[in-house]
């Protein structure tokens, strides 16, 4: 089956941006390795941990990660010959040469040297024909206190979608020309009209492909997810689809009741860790730092607000003139015994959304 899911690869390179499309680097600021691994285990990385893995990286993730962490070696792996050369010609046209492109499948051990502290599989173990092997594999690669988010398909957000790809498989469709043919027949009014006059990502040739065509998927309910998760052997940290609830055991109890209704919140984003410690929550004695991905942003006198995206599951407001002015504190480490209740607060809320830094003073 990796066989068939490398050539759909070769053939669609998945997603097809635009070469010249670029993203600020603002934008990256929860690809920040130190952003996560203060999170989740309230230290800076030590160096051995500072080494990233996008384990399926395909045409694009590499450039924004690259963005994210100007100082980290990254390793980026992909089936497709064709998926890197794309992403390694998009690292190159935006000057960023500190990644390293390797051909191979991600559950083969010699297509992966070493631990990483931040492994990133996004939208991959559902196109796998044995999803768990693949977790395990990425498990096997993380270090003490390293990083995994994964994302998967959940059922409900993809019932319309599996529809469809399975009928085009029934009927023998196997290119996207064929099938934008044969879509465009459909009634107006109908489902199936419904679906694709709401659907982006069917609008381009790649994405219509990695849709409606591609040869290996799998969907998952909750329950079915957790099971995959349990049998790695790693901790679940955090949920980071949109409107996640921030406790795991929660969120989980949360989808469970929505998919009662046949309703999902999304396809489901996971961060999971291996003995990770915890982070700082409310301790006093510990020091705020801006995330490194935020400083040309923070630093800019330009007026107006700054519209970052939402990430782990949760929108973010607009960072106004004193929000931009606050955040500048935290260019060097501040201790949080050096801050009022009220700005030790602001604080908390800001490293909550990855934008400062927060971990622990180092022992004397």
């Amino acid at each position: 089956m990796s066989d068939i899911v490398r050539r759909h690869y070769e053939l669609y390179p998945y997603p097809h941006y635009p070469l010249l499309a670029s993203v600020r680097r603002c934008d990256t600021y929860a690809a920040n390795l130190s952003a996560l691994w203060c999170r989740f285990n309230g230290e800076l990385p030590s160096p051995e941990a500072r080494r990233i893995l996008i384990a399926g990286c395909g045409s694009f993730s590499p450039y924004p990660f690259a963005l994210a962490n100007p100082d980290t070696p990254i390793t980026a792996l992909d089936l497709s010959a064709s998926s890197l050369r794309r992403a390694r010609l998009h690292c190159l046209l935006h000057g960023q040469r500190h990644v390293t492109f390797r051909e191979g499948d991600l559950r083969d051990p010699c297509a992966i040297d070493g631990a990483f502290g931040l492994i990133d599989s996004f939208g991959v173990l559902h196109h796998l024909e044995d999803p768990l092997a693949g977790m395990r594999a990425l498990a096997a690669h993380l270090c003490e206190g390293g990083i995994l988010r994964v994302m998967v398909y959940s059922r409900y957000t993809r019932r319309e979608e599996e529809s469809v790809r399975r009928a085009l498989r029934i009927l023998g469709v196997r290119d996207p020309a064929t099938a934008r043919r044969l879509l465009k027949r459909a009634r107006k009014g109908s489902r199936l009209r419904r679906f694709l006059e709401a659907s982006e990502e069917v609008s381009g040739t790649a994405g219509l492909a990695d849709a409606l065509l591609h040869p290996c998927v799998t969907t998952y309910r909750i329950d079915e997810f957790m099971e995959l998760v349990a049998a790695s052997g790693l901790q679940p940290l955090l949920f980071a689809h949109r409107h996640a609830l921030p406790d795991v055991e929660e969120e989980i109890a949360r989808i469970r009741a929505l998919e009662g209704q046949k309703r999902s919140p999304g396809n489901f984003v996971l961060y999971l860790g291996r003995g990770t410690k915890g982070g700082c929550g409310t301790e006093e004695d510990s020091l705020f730092l801006l995330n490194p991905a935020l400083s040309g942003a923070v630093r800019s006198l330009r007026p107006g607000a700054l519209h970052i995206p939402p990430r782990l599951g949760h929108h973010n407001p607009p960072l106004r003139g004193g929000d931009r002015r606050f955040l500048r504190r935290f260019l060097r480490p501040v201790g949080s015994d050096a801050l009022t209740r009220e700005e030790r607060e602001a604080a908390l809320s800001f490293a909550e959304k990855l934008f400062l830094l927060q971990y622990r003073r180092s022992p004397l």
